[in-house]
């Protein structure tokens, strides 16, 4: 069962990867956004898996408060971005 759920994190490593393109290179400012929380989320995933493969339990209150952390940061740069009124960054 560990070797599946290292599987399951490599691979979800590595679309990780293919959000962190659309992140960077992003035609607008939401792309960015969203591929940047996207990126975020999917990081909270292997580490909850790490958790289940590891056996800690100790990982899983980093996750939570990981996930606080990126639901709080998300909201904040969405109302700093709404002020600005979402134009393009150069």
């Amino acid at each position: 069962m560990d070797d599946f759920l290292t599987v399951i994190a490599l691979i979800i490593s590595l679309n990780a990867v293919i959000c962190l393109y659309r992140a960077v290179i992003g035609p607008t400012t939401q792309d960015r956004l969203l591929g940047v929380n996207i990126v975020g989320t999917k990081t909270l995933v292997v580490v909850i898996l790490i958790t289940f493969i590891q056996a800690e339990s100790f990982f899983l209150d980093v996750a939570i408060v990981y996930a606080l952390l990126l639901f709080v940061v998300t909201v904040a740069v969405s109302r700093y971005l709404e002020a600005e009124g979402w134009e393009e960054m150069k």
